[in-house]
């Protein structure tokens, strides 16, 4: 997907997340965000230390189905060690994991907000 798509359906790049401001992401420029979901990609190594909810195991993984943190509305993973399978944590598994992730948040939009797939 282009940049262009992208922006076409609302996701916007933004500054890096350096922290969190009552429960939102901080940014490098200083802005904070209001979000109802968070999709953390931790690139070579998984440091969630920052995430201070109660969705993870006394070994620090979170608790989650494929992707889809438990009882954490809102929170998602992706690039995790056999998040669903051996290649997520590859470049191929990673897109097929993110589209699994995506699709169950266009389903909970269109059933809290009425909201058409694809449409803001």
């Amino acid at each position: 997907m282009k940049a262009q798509d992208l922006a076409a359906l609302g996701v916007q790049r933004v500054a890096r997340t350096i922290g969190v401001c009552d429960g939102q992401p901080e940014l490098q420029d200083g802005r904070h965000l209001e979000v109802a979901n968070v999709i953390w990609c931790t690139g070579y190594r998984h440091d969630m230390s920052w995430i201070e909810l109660p969705a993870f195991e006394e070994d620090r993984q979170p608790r989650h189905t494929h992707g889809v943190v438990r009882n954490e509305p809102g929170l998602y993973f992706v690039g995790l060690h056999f998040l669903y399978a051996m290649s997520s944590a590859m470049i191929r598994g990673v897109s097929r994991d993110a589209a699994r992730v995506a699709r169950v948040i266009a389903v909970r939009l269109r059933t809290r907000y009425g909201v058409a797939a694809g449409r803001r």
